[in-house]
């Protein structure tokens, strides 16, 4: 399974296709991915655990275990978790799902 250990957490490719990519995200308490739009994919993200802060466009959007979002492409948005405990989330990726197809607008970890 290829993985990738971050600052925030790690992600993990569960499966894989023409045109999607399914991804578990593990977000480490009070940490967050950076603000961030996509060109050429959109994302659902269903909560698998925990609680989720969702970013998107100049909402905040709180999500309990079982809710999920829709981001469309070219949508700016962010991933949180505030609680004390890992969030899990399941993304799956529509379209040209390529790990380069991502525009950073802030970063807490500098990238």
């Amino acid at each position: 399974m290829q993985y990738d250990e971050r600052t925030w957490g790690r992600w993990d490719i569960l499966d894989e296709g023409e045109g999607f990519k399914v991804k578990r995200l593990i977000v480490k308490p009070d940490n967050r991915l950076s603000l961030q739009f996509h060109h050429h994919r959109s994302e659902n993200w269903v909560v698998a655990k925990g609680e989720a802060v969702v970013t998107l466009s100049n909402k905040i959007i709180n999500l309990k275990e079982a809710e999920h979002i829709f981001i469309e492409k070219e949508a700016v948005h962010r991933l949180e978790n505030k609680g004390r405990e890992d969030l899990v989330v399941i993304e799956v990726q529509n379209g040209q799902c390529l790990e380069d197809d991502l525009t950073r607008i802030e970063d807490d970890y500098g990238r």
